[in-house]
């Protein structure tokens, strides 16, 4: 593969922010590092757009000719290599020189082929970028379901941010004539083959405050109890307040402690300072005084592991640096021969020899942004700082995609590798 044509541009007008972006796309169509010809684009938007999304993918595809298949959605942000645009109008391309036969743009309305047609190979889904509307019914479990319809089990990508309407973009070559390409709801995105080289990885925000626990007695929603005592008691402990005594600085602790949550069957948390892929963060949602349980805003099961924990901005640039440290070390080594499934999001590289970053996708939670890194656009420039002036696109979401499981505070890096030159 060659380099991954990118650009970004922000402008109160689409039309002027879409054509500073072919500008730069053109541009670098013509210089011989990058792909000239290109099929796959990936089209991110913030919500500013998104009343003129169709006739913003049509101005584009338009222009591309050779782009014949478009997957994105909208954010509240979007991100290019070493910027990021929060809040304002703007949109991110990238356009992947990834063979035709090698993936599949898909949505409700062109789901992935169960079987080949006839006289045709079948195509066997190995991952796949995925960016879902938050408002789908039983989202958790459909991402299950997709995750089990690859051959890794393993899914990177994102939920739509909005103020508004949540849109995707699934466009492909055998597209209705009069299809737009916009849609709203349920799943869409793009499935690889196991040609297709990636590397991702999942970079959380929050930092342990207190040991690993047991939820030994839970219903619903609620913790009733960790490793059989109460887990209102736990937290509180954790915190060193009481309910009894300052409630208002007890209140602003808990207001500020989230839960980080892994399943029965995942190997005891090391304590390394940070989370790894396996642990889910999720808000405290109430406090059951009666009962002595804590609610969080997922359902919860005995059996499970929780570890109370604090959004923390140097953990963050800390783990984020680290996961961008991991994957490069991880194009200079030899690749493994099989990608395992639950892997947290890993997408195991195949391709032998040494490899370079062709282009990168870079999913973040919307409440992370340069605001919580220490200024415009830092998050991004941590990223550019740990493995150079590679392509990038993205964009801030709702709730992050890692492996099956749906995140929150994280930001979930894939990078396409290429042989070296």
């Amino acid at each position: 593969m060659k380099l991954f044509p990118s650009a970004h541009a922000t402008h109160p007008q689409w039309r002027m922010a879409a054509a500073l972006v072919l500008a730069q796309l053109q541009a670098q169509m013509a210089w011989q590092q990058y792909a000239r010809q290109p099929t796959l684009g990936l089209l991110y938007i913030t919500d500013h757009y998104v009343d003129d999304a169709a006739a913003l993918l049509h101005f584009l595809a338009q222009q591309l000719p050779s782009v014949t298949d478009w997957s994105g959605t909208v954010g509240v942000g979007v991100v290019g290599n070493n910027v990021e645009y929060f809040d304002e109008p703007a949109l991110s391309v990238m356009l992947c020189d990834v063979p035709p036969e090698r993936y599949r743009v898909f949505s409700g309305r062109a789901p992935l082929p169960a079987a080949a047609s006839a006289g045709q190979r079948p195509f066997v889904a190995h991952t796949a970028l995925v960016h879902a509307d938050g408002h789908t019914p039983d989202l958790a479990e459909l991402l299950m379901e997709m995750a089990g319809r690859t051959a890794t089990g393993s899914l990177f990508g994102g939920v739509a941010a909005s103020r508004g309407t949540s849109v995707a973009f699934a466009r492909h070559a055998g597209s209705a004539s009069g299809a737009s390409g916009v849609l709203s709801g349920g799943l869409s995105g793009v499935a690889f083959a196991e040609g297709v080289d990636l590397v991702s990885r999942v970079t959380q925000d929050s930092q342990p405050i207190g040991p690993q626990a047991v939820i030994t007695e839970a219903q619903g929603n609620v913790v009733l109890r960790l490793d059989g005592e109460p887990a209102l008691d736990v937290l509180l402990q954790t915190l060193s307040v009481s309910l009894g005594g300052d409630m208002q600085r007890a209140l602003r602790s808990v207001r500020a402690t989230l839960a980080g949550l892994t399943d029965a069957d995942t190997p005891a948390q090391k304590r390394t300072g940070h989370f790894d892929a396996d642990t889910r963060v999720r808000h405290i949602v109430g406090l059951d005084v009666s009962r002595g349980g804590v609610a969080l805003a997922e359902r919860v099961e005995a059996g499970m592991h929780l570890t109370f924990c604090q959004r923390h901005v140097a953990a963050a640039r800390a783990d984020l640096t680290r996961i961008c440290t991991e994957i490069r070390e991880e194009l200079q080594s030899a690749p493994p021969t099989r990608q395992g499934q639950g892997d947290g999001g890993r997408a195991a590289a195949r391709a032998p020899g040494a490899r370079r970053i062709c282009g990168a996708i870079y999913v973040s939670c919307s409440g992370r942004s340069g605001r919580h890194f220490g200024g415009p656009s830092a998050e991004l420039q941590i990223v550019r700082n740990a493995l150079g002036d590679v392509p990038l696109a993205g964009f801030f979401a709702s709730g992050e995609i890692a492996g099956h499981c749906l995140y929150g505070y994280t930001g979930v890096l894939t990078v396409f590798a290429g042989a070296a030159v």
